[in-house]
């Protein structure tokens, strides 16, 4: 009897899913510390789950191609996230720091989807909100009639099903997947058991019936999304909300797509009618953009497949408290480190021991190599108290020895450039053959610099 209660009960890794039959302090399979929480073991004689089952194999000219099927939620940021629009049968997991505007944002979807010419039914799961609450925010989207939205606050799984099998919505969204409880399982809510459980009967419902579903996640004190791992890995489609509340900016990234491109990022702005899409990102960033000042210059960053122009700000103090300080936002802050000694020893600029405050002005996030040159720039300029031509920018890797590196979509960043009025250009040498095509075209001042010294020739003694 004894041995029989102690099966009762496992304990479940709440970072990485893995279960134990006794409690540790680290988990043996992803080294989590303090993350084994006991949970029930599933009783057998529960509800059996339904399974899709297939006919056989078919040849793959056979299927029938689903690219004209796509559904436009009526905001081309969103579409273009999603790579093209919404694909039935697709498993969409959001996930973003609370108050960012997931709600907001797939409300505003189904309002629209309600109200198109189809006007295909959608449904709007909620298990945090009541009916009454979800009217109240609702109300607030004037742009966007939600009367048609139909709406169901439940934590039971059970009676979700059976309320999609009866209404059979084209659109799902549930809000939150941590709030949904399966009751074959006695754990509670939100825990691994249960999310494993709730999202794999959901995204079975939602092949096997074609409807496009949203689950919206929970994210952790660090940023990633709550749960285990393979959560990620049953769905389609990763979206993370990025953003400050203090700033009106969303931007909306797909970190998985098995339907578009990864790393495409939506822009968006947060109004009091909701959630608007920019049309213009490039003007949006560099509309409060400081005009001869020392330590900024522009840089064309990709985000996604589209080129975004970003300003990249430093300031350089010196250090009084004893080891100098690094301080980024926004910046990957290792990166910085090794600008500065690359600086130091490679430029001759000698800056390891000085404070220095990086950011990217704004608020979006930039991680990618090519606004290495843009960053040591910054840094230079702020050190020497030089201001950057307001009509130069740069672009291009910083190796270790001190050489630019080329790097990728030169010619979708320069046309940007050019589009919004700049004269004067620096980017890797590497990268010069491949603009010899374009000519005269582009009206930039292309300069083309094989090291990080020769740039910083270009930028500072014209």
């Amino acid at each position: 009897m004894a041995a029989a209660r102690k099966l009762r009960s496992v304990f479940v890794c709440q970072s990485c899913g893995a279960q134990s039959s006794k409690w540790l302090g680290r988990c043996p399979s992803c080294n989590e510390w303090n993350s084994l929480v006991e949970e029930s073991a599933a009783r057998d004689g529960g509800k059996a789950q339904a399974l899709r089952h297939s006919a056989g194999p078919t040849a793959l000219g056979d299927v029938p191609f689903l690219e004209h099927a796509r559904i436009s939620c009526g905001d081309p940021e969103f579409d273009r996230v999603l790579g093209g629009g919404l694909v039935p049968g697709a498993a969409i997991l959001l996930g973003g720091e609370p108050g960012i505007g997931k709600s907001t944002l797939l409300l505003q979807v189904l309002a629209h989807l309600s109200k198109t010419a189809e006007a295909m039914p959608v449904l709007y799961v909620s298990g945090e909100e009541s009916a009454q609450q979800i009217a109240m925010r609702a109300r607030r989207l004037q742009d966007y009639p939600t009367d048609a939205v139909q709406v169901l606050p439940s934590v039971g799984l059970a009676q979700v099903e059976q309320v999609i099998a009866g209404l059979k919505p084209r659109v799902v969204v549930i809000d939150s997947v941590q709030t949904l409880r399966a009751e074959t399982l006695e754990s509670a809510p939100g825990t691994v058991a249960q999310l494993r459980e709730v999202s794999s009967r959901l995204i079975d419902i939602a092949k096997r019936e074609s409807i496009a579903l949203f689950l919206v996640g929970h994210v952790t004190k660090e940023g990633a999304l709550a749960g285990p791992k393979v959560l990620e890995h049953l769905v389609d489609t990763v979206l993370t909300f990025e953003g400050d509340w203090q700033r009106n900016v969303r931007l909306v990234r797909a970190t998985k797509n098995r339907f578009g491109a990864v790393h495409e990022v939506g822009i968006f702005e947060m109004r009091e009618s909701g959630l608007c899409g920019v049309d213009d990102p490039s003007a949006l960033f560099l509309q409060q953009r400081s005009q001869q000042a020392p330590g900024a210059i522009i840089v064309p960053s990709m985000q996604g497949s589209r080129p975004l122009l970003v300003e990249i700000q430093a300031l350089v103090a010196p250090a009084v408290y004893g080891a100098a300080r690094r301080v980024v936002s926004e910046l990957d802050s290792s990166r910085l480190a090794i600008l500065l000694a690359v600086l130091d020893k490679k430029a001759g600029v000698h800056v390891l021991d000085q404070d220095v405050f990086a950011s990217v002005a704004g608020g979006v996030r930039v991680d990618e190599r090519a606004i290495d040159l843009a960053l040591a720039v910054a840094v230079v300029s702020s050190l020497r108290n030089r201001a950057v031509a307001a009509d130069m920018a740069v672009v291009g890797e910083v190796g270790l020895t001190g050489e630019l590196r080329a790097v990728g979509h030169v010619e979708a960043r320069l046309h940007e450039l050019a589009k919004r009025g700049f004269r004067d250009v620096v980017v890797p040498q590497s990268n010069a053959k491949q603009l010899d095509a374009l000519g005269d075209s582009l009206e930039l001042n292309v300069h083309a610099a094989s090291s990080l010294g020769e740039a910083l020739v270009h930028v500072f003694d014209q």
